[in-house]
């Protein structure tokens, strides 16, 4: 019987993965918008067009989500570093100060990103200490630029 991988070399191991940086953003029942910087995200299906989201049940907007139909995924260019920071570790009021707009269906959704989608939630899978949301995508805006980048617990940028 495997004992399993550690939780220092899992997350060694994942370190080592490049992705893009991206912020989930959702509006409470109350209308205040909430959001929080993701590190699983990623499209699974082209048709229908469907993207995962996974937010930890720590995170204090969880309930948000799982309240909420849709949610907005926005994909950060380079220069938007310190969105990425205000929405990791901000503990309150992370929209403060912060450029966005509301999509049809209410979604705050975060100004000059590369990509801003709105999602509608097909799905919610508990997955060990996450929930993982499937969703729909309903709104799809992309822009021209370079993405923001996160490589061994750092961010990076393609010309680096």
């Amino acid at each position: 019987m495997s004992r399993g991988v550690s939780t220092e070399a899992f997350r060694e191991a994942c370190a080592r993965f490049a992705s893009g940086v991206a912020v989930a953003t959702v509006l409470a029942p109350d209308g205040t918008p909430h959001g929080l910087t993701v590190s699983s995200f990623t499209a699974v299906s082209i048709e229908p067009p469907l993207i995962l989201v996974c937010i930890d049940y720590a995170c204090g907007f969880l309930a948000h989500f799982r309240a909420s139909t849709h949610f907005g995924v926005n994909v950060l260019a380079e220069t938007q570093r310190e969105l990425s920071v205000i929405f990791a570790e901000k503990p309150e009021a992370r929209f403060e100060g912060v450029e966005w707009y509301s999509s049809a269906s209410g979604v705050p959704l975060l100004q000059n990103c590369l990509t801003n989608l709105e999602c509608r939630v097909w799905s919610i899978v508990e997955a060990g200490d996450h929930a993982v949301f499937l969703a729909e995508v309903v709104e799809a805006e992309s822009r021209e630029g370079q993405p923001l980048l996160y490589y061994n617990r750092d961010y990076r940028s393609l010309n680096a």
